[in-house]
């Protein structure tokens, strides 16, 4: 049934006038997931409008400090010592992104990251619109058993062979995107395209952090437009229960300091389907604090309608699974 689907979206009257004409699969290692990490390696999968490559691109960056969790990504420092800055490369990427949806596995995270380096450069990315592959398979009900990047190679098929290495990441994603595609071409899918905003100032002077589990150190500061957030298109399921996961509509609160930028703890959730709400009120599902005896007011209004509670790291688990909302 699929087959017939794909076959008949890869005609020319067939496939929707509204889709994009190109796509930029990106996939970047990073010193950490901190708003002060840095990108250190990058690759770039260019597919034209039905998701065929046209050409890759690979380099390692320079992140001008420690590499980070080499036991993950591989890279150590002496491998990254000759390797050229994020500004020597800059144009080269750029090429690469312009005129294209970027398409990562967990899109915000790659795009808030590459934002990042070209503000710090004192360039804005060439990109206006993202797509996550995530959000997609969702669209599609894929029956995955958890969203991570192996789980969608191995139901189209795709061997992964280095995992978390940036290049092998962007062709098996580019791979497993090009089925996805066509299938949502075939059954008219509405592609979930996000708007990207760049960074408009960076700065990397200094500024005491606090983490989550009280470590101490420094992270850098930057400015950002107030952003609009988008209307939640799901009704609000009720409040959070232990031992379930979440589901989309629920209405999440965020209080305290994080030690993921808050920006992306917000958008990773907007992705999901959750609505994200600036106020505690007796319709809020779920409170996501590090602090819950902090005693700041959106801790106190949650004592007392008796909102859930719980830190960054369980709601990073509870955002891996986030159960479709329920269709009339």
């Amino acid at each position: 049934m699929l087959d017939d689907q794909t076959t008949a979206a890869s005609s020319p009257t067939a496939w929707p006038t509204a889709y994009p004409q190109g796509y930029a699969v990106v996939d970047v290692e990073t010193t950490g997931l901190a708003r002060d990490d840095r990108i250190i390696s990058a690759a770039v999968y260019r597919l034209d409008a039905r998701g065929e490559v046209e050409d890759h691109w690979y380099t390692l960056v320079n992140p001008e400090r420690d590499p980070g969790p080499v036991w993950i990504h591989g890279l150590t420092s002496d491998a990254l010592d000759g390797a050229p800055l994020f500004q020597d490369i800059a144009d080269e990427f750029s090429a690469r992104l312009d005129g294209r949806v970027l398409v990562a596995h967990n899109a915000v995270f790659d795009w808030q990251m590459i934002a990042r380096e070209y503000a710090r450069a004192g360039r804005v990315a060439p990109v206006s619109q993202r797509l996550c592959t995530i959000v997609l398979s969702k669209e599609l009900d894929l029956p995955l058993p958890n969203h991570k990047l192996e789980s969608l190679a191995a139901h189209f098929g795709v061997v992964q062979q280095r995992a978390h290495h940036a290049l092998d990441d962007a062709r098996v994603l580019a791979e497993a995107f090009r089925p996805s595609l066509q299938a949502a071409a075939a059954r008219s899918v509405r592609l979930p395209l996000h708007e990207c905003r760049p960074l408009t100032e960076w700065t990397d002077r200094a500024v005491p952090r606090q983490s989550a589990g009280g470590y101490g150190g420094y992270r850098a500061t930057s400015w950002r437009p107030t952003r609009k957030r988008p209307a939640c298109p799901y009704p609000n399921p009720g409040r959070y229960e232990d031992g379930k996961p979440l589901k989309q509509g629920m209405r999440i609160a965020f209080s305290g300091d994080t030690s993921i930028e808050r920006d992306l703890l917000e958008d990773r959730a907007i992705e999901a389907g959750l609505h994200v709400a600036t106020s505690i009120s007796r319709l809020t599902s779920l409170l996501v604090t590090n602090d819950p005896d902090s005693g700041t007011s959106k801790v106190v209004k949650a004592r007392q309608f008796g909102t859930p509670v719980v830190d960054e790291a369980a709601f990073g688990q509870l955002l891996r699974d986030v159960e479709p909302a329920s269709r009339g």
